[in-house]
């Protein structure tokens, strides 16, 4: 369309070269040199699936399967849920109860992190890490309470 998305700039100036042509549009020249660098990185991996789906659907689901992992590492860390350390069975059971809403509270503020676009500006670690600082106060309730 001949215009420069400005989010993507930086990633254009590392792999091409735009230049404006005097008609009024532009060229893209691919740096080769960059490029083959950067594919000596490059991996590779597969999903096996019992029905067909495309390529963004396919991406959608690997990268659910990352939030999932990162989701048991939030189960490890934050919940702290590496060693479980209860003295009974019921605990154990409100333990995991605890995570589990814990997970479903993950799940909704990603789900809503995508509607509102706010990837663009955040990562879930770097969110849930501002709502870290977040504390309560609780204040005892005769101070509360204006004696008669």
């Amino acid at each position: 369309m001949g215009k420069l998305n400005s989010l993507h700039v930086k990633c254009y100036e590392k792999y091409f070269r735009v230049e404006s042509l005097a008609e009024g549009g532009v060229r893209v020249v691919v740096d080769e040199a960059v490029l083959v660098l950067a594919r000596r990185y490059f991996g590779y991996f597969a999903l096996l699936s019992s029905e067909p789906m495309g390529l963004v659907s396919a991406l959608e689901l690997y990268r659910n399967k990352d939030l999932a992992e990162k989701a048991f590492g939030n189960v490890e860390e934050r919940l702290n849920m590496r060693r479980t350390l209860v003295s009974c069975e019921q605990c154990l059971d409100g333990k995991l109860f605890v995570c589990y809403i814990g997970l479903i509270f993950l799940s909704y503020l990603k789900k809503r992190m995508q509607a509102a676009e706010l990837f663009v500006h955040y990562t879930m670690q770097g969110l849930l890490d501002c709502l870290d600082v977040v504390a309560c106060f609780e204040y005892p309730i005769n101070l509360c309470v204006q004696e008669r």
